[in-house]
């Protein structure tokens, strides 16, 4: 199979489970910027040092592909079978916030605005939380028009959480001072 399809010069893509829509509806948007927000952990990831929560990154990673196969699912119950890989939990939340709370227990508390920056890692953790929030605002613009599963709305807002601790916590870690706005 061919990387180039040659299917999408006219503007159009083509859905999940059927169907084709123009390349700047809200749907393609929305898991475009999913697509975004994962490779932007991924630099993050690959930034050393590479062990720093590295698992946990990961995991994010392959959710977030999940996510964007569900965005891109006009019906779901068409590709019921395929979706069940790209199911969401609550346990995933859960999981983001016990990390969350394990970075805070070593963070000093957060009084100021901070500046995002730091040490690369730090940076690059900083920069997919403001991709992150550009892909929760776009999956909110696609919610009011289109159903989106509530899970994927709450999921992105707690990982700009904890994309934004990660920074401070990778700062922290190599002994960066956090500048306050």
């Amino acid at each position: 199979m061919k990387i180039y399809t040659r299917t999408g010069d006219d503007g159009q893509t083509s859905l999940f489970g059927g169907g084709r829509i123009a390349k700047h509806h809200p749907r393609v948007s929305a898991y475009g910027e999913v697509d975004e927000l994962n490779a932007a952990i991924g630099v993050a990831v690959a930034t050393e040092p590479t062990a720093f929560e590295s698992e946990l990154l990961t995991g994010i990673q392959r959710d977030l592909f999940a996510i964007g196969g569900q965005l891109a699912s006009p019906n779901p119950a068409k590709v019921a079978k395929a979706l069940q890989k790209a199911e969401i939990s609550e346990d995933r939340i859960l999981e983001m916030e016990r990390a969350i709370d394990r970075a805070e227990s070593e963070l000093p508390t957060l009084r100021h605005f901070i500046l995002p920056g730091g040490c690369p890692k730090g940076s690059f953790l900083h920069y997919a939380r403001t991709v992150c929030r550009r892909a929760e605002r776009a999956v909110v613009s696609l919610s009011e028009i289109e159903t989106v599963p509530d899970i994927i709305l709450q999921y992105l807002n707690r990982l700009s959480d904890l994309l934004f601790t990660l920074a401070r916590l990778a700062n922290r870690r190599q002994d960066v001072t956090e500048h306050t706005w």
